[in-house]
């Protein structure tokens, strides 16, 4: 058999992250070979996003509105990152009450929040607020905005000042839907060697549960980097957060496809593709089905 090259993996390296990528070799913060038949590398979601459409990438940790994007593209692991309810680090703050909401300050780091966002003002309120961006280090002072959109430890840790409301997003999309909200799963391009998959998907889900087991230690090295305590960031990773693609988990987002969809924010022939490995006993050979 001639030699494979390794497959190309692309990850963020936030904290809600750490548990899917600690056990694939994180430390190594610039690409690298590691010894499981694939690369790491990291980076913003939007530049793993373009590099997993540009070919450059095989595999990467991408949000979910990023994977609507494609059609040919398939969910290759059930290690996910989601919630079942408050995430902590996702919110709304509103200066007015939610229902007089006219004008939107969205917070660039996540597009996939971003759609969130909008699907549960208008579906809530009948609201289409107009949309500017916060770039990413800019504060809430630099906008006039009505409401603007947090993630990541600005929205752990809430901004000075008093505010007419405050939403988690996760918490209000379980209240509103009854289901999951998943944020980012690991999703592979067309044209990538579907024996390879079939290793990486299992070592991908592996690599999960030490991280898991783990998460102890990640908080022990991560809050005093990100200005939490030790019980703060272990609380956010186990109870705020879930890594399971299960059943729950596929109902809640592909409500989210639809309602992205429906709203624009993803193309009409969105769909949830799943790669599912089946060994043929007579040759060996791995064949994958897409399962919708």
């Amino acid at each position: 058999m001639p030699n494979r090259q390794p497959l190309r993996l692309g990850a963020v390296n936030y904290l809600n992250t750490k548990p899917l990528v600690h056990g694939l070799g994180e430390a190594a913060l610039e690409e690298k070979s590691l010894g499981g038949g694939y690369r790491l590398s990291f980076d913003y979601p939007s530049r793993l996003a373009d590099d997993l459409a540009a070919g450059r990438l095989d595999v990467a940790l991408i949000p979910s509105i990023e994977f609507f994007q494609n059609p040919a593209y398939a969910i290759v692991s059930d290690a996910c990152i989601a919630c079942r309810g408050p995430v902590l680090s996702v919110k709304l703050f509103s200066r007015v009450p939610l229902e007089s909401i006219r004008t939107l300050a969205l917070d660039e780091g996540s597009r996939t929040s971003v759609a969130l966002v909008q699907i549960l003002l208008r579906e809530r309120f009948g609201l289409a607020p107009a949309v500017e961006s916060l770039p990413i280090g800019a504060t809430l002072a630099d906008t006039a905005a009505d409401a603007v959109l947090l993630i990541g430890d600005r929205a752990i840790h809430s901004p000075p000042g008093r505010f007419a409301a405050v939403w988690d997003l996760g918490d209000q999309w379980r209240r509103w839907s009854g289901l999951p909200f998943v944020f980012a799963m690991w999703v592979a391009r067309p044209g990538v060697d579907e024996r390879q998959l079939a290793e990486q998907a299992a070592t991908l889900e592996a690599a999960r549960d030490r991280g898991l087991a783990s998460l102890d230690a990640i908080a022990e090295r991560e809050a005093p980097l990100l200005g939490l305590t030790i019980p703060q960031c272990l609380a956010y990773l186990r109870d705020n957060l879930h890594f399971t693609l299960g059943p729950e988990e596929r109902r809640g987002l592909e409500r989210f496809r639809r309602l992205a969809v429906d709203l624009g924010l993803a193309p009409s022939d969105a769909n949830l593709g799943f790669f599912s490995a089946e060994n043929d006993a007579a040759t060996d050979d791995v064949h994958f089905q897409r399962a919708r």
